[in-house]
């Protein structure tokens, strides 16, 4: 099954926490702190591989967590940093910021990498701590959080050429017939539902043709296949417009060949802009044989001929089955491709995810200040405040004089006093409860 859109969730690896310790052998009297450091968490990387050609996995697997980084160990040793975790997705794939909607990374290029989500840095051990009038810290700080994002997979096919038209008018024979690719070929409309690729021999060169899904109209809208294979076009660079010109559907070849032109349009304006080459399918059915001359008196030909050249289109005529014209329209479209190629690409004009601003967070230091909806009293939360609490050794006295004078600094008292806080209220963090007096309260 071809799987071109997947939603997962990727949790890079929590920051391993300090170590409180002091050394405690023979013969070593007042030995001193000798707490490690925490080791860093492991990412989460995205990288390009050739060699996948869906999102199928993403199907089944929708949660993706970097290792944490191992606390830090007595005797000064330090945590383990955690392993990075690297998510391979096939070349052509965009992943995307849930939240934001931005684009995080264009893999474009086999082997390309970025880090979506960073790991936690290491805590300090309480050796880090050590100063000339703290001798001996009982305390050590905690690993650096998680990070955590919910990310869009999307795949577009990365094709030289892309083959266009409505359904069952002969792309899939086309393919086969310039490829090795064996797309399904049956006489019923929408016999293609996912895109195929097939690599087409070209003098001392090749390049990828790719058979784009039936489009109706309306696809631009979702109609019939719709978005799900339009944005596949995106990144082609030549487009071979296939056009049942016999009309053995029932249908105006001209009238089909603008509807696609118009699909292509308002999906967006770069596909129509696109080179273009017209192939004339099915000629034979007009009766029309393989001699120039014979097509001069083909009345019907003529007409779609004349119209789209009128447009600006070079038009082929195309027998695919039988490999009437395939051979032409391949070198026509190979010369297209190798002007296209001396042009220096356009970039996207996409809004990408800025790594550095998601680095620096202005909220992380503001303390938040509420009313306890879960029993009487308030609560306190912040990110720094929590990893301030979570380094606070509650044994310690000097540790506990740290956490008490950031809340004060912070004034998130003064915001809990004006919520109403008063002497014995309670205000808790995280699942600890503390109660509040004040400096001056006499008991």
């Amino acid at each position: 099954m071809f799987v071109d859109r997947a939603k997962i969730l990727i949790r890079s690896g929590k920051g391993g926490d300090g170590c409180v310790s002091f050394r405690r052998e023979p013969f070593v009297p007042e030995g001193g702190p000798d707490g490690g450091n925490g080791g860093k968490g492991g990412d989460v990387v995205f990288e390009a591989d050739e060699n996948l050609r869906t999102l199928m996995d993403f199907r089944y697997r929708r949660k993706y967590e970097a290792e944490n980084g191992q606390n830090g160990m007595r005797k000064k040793r330090f945590g383990k940093n955690g392993e990075d975790l690297i998510i391979k997705v096939p070349v052509g794939t965009m992943v995307i910021d849930e939240a934001t909607g931005k684009i995080m990374g264009d893999m474009t290029r086999h082997g390309q990498s970025f880090v979506a989500a960073k790991g936690g840095k290491g805590g300090k051990g309480n050796t880090m701590y050590t100063t000339s009038t703290r001798q001996a810290p009982n305390f050590a700080e905690a690993g650096g959080f998680a990070k955590e994002r919910t990310v869009i997979l999307e795949m577009k096919l990365i094709a030289d050429v892309g083959l266009v038209g409505f359904p069952n008018v002969g792309k899939s024979s086309l393919l086969s017939m310039a490829t090795s690719a064996r797309p399904k070929i049956a006489n019923y409309h929408f016999t293609t539902i996912e895109p195929n690729l097939g690599v087409v021999q070209m003098f001392d060169t090749s390049f990828v043709l790719a058979d784009i899904a039936g489009i109706i109209e309306g696809a631009h809208e979702g109609a019939g296949l719709g978005h799900d294979f339009l944005k596949h076009i995106e990144r082609t660079r030549v487009l071979i417009h296939v056009v049942d010109v016999s009309g053995s559907e029932g249908r105006d070849p001209i009238e089909d060949f603008e509807k696609i032109n118009a699909e292509l349009a308002q999906y967006s304006g770069k596909l129509l802009n696109k080179p273009q080459i017209v192939a004339a399918n099915k000629i034979d059915i007009l009766g029309c044989g393989p001699d120039p001359e014979d097509l001069e008196i083909c009345d019907e030909y003529i007409r779609f001929r004349e119209y789209v050249e009128g447009k600006g289109y070079p038009v082929y005529p195309m027998s695919a089955p039988a490999g009437q014209g395939v051979e032409e329209i391949l070198r026509a479209a190979f010369a297209k491709l190798q002007e296209v190629w001396e042009q220096p690409e356009e970039a996207p004009e996409y809004e990408f995810f800025d790594f550095e601003l998601d680095d620096v967070d202005p909220d992380y230091r503001t303390v938040y200040a509420d009313v306890d909806e879960e029993g009487d009293g308030y609560v306190l939360s912040g990110k720094q405040l929590l990893k301030i609490f979570n380094s606070t050794n509650f044994n310690d006295s000097g540790s506990l004089r740290y956490l008490y004078r950031y809340i004060e600094n912070s004034g998130a008292l003064e915001q809990l006093k004006e919520m109403g806080l008063e002497n014995g209220d309670t205000i808790r963090i995280e699942d600890f409860e503390f109660e509040y007096y004040d400096e001056d309260y006499d008991f």
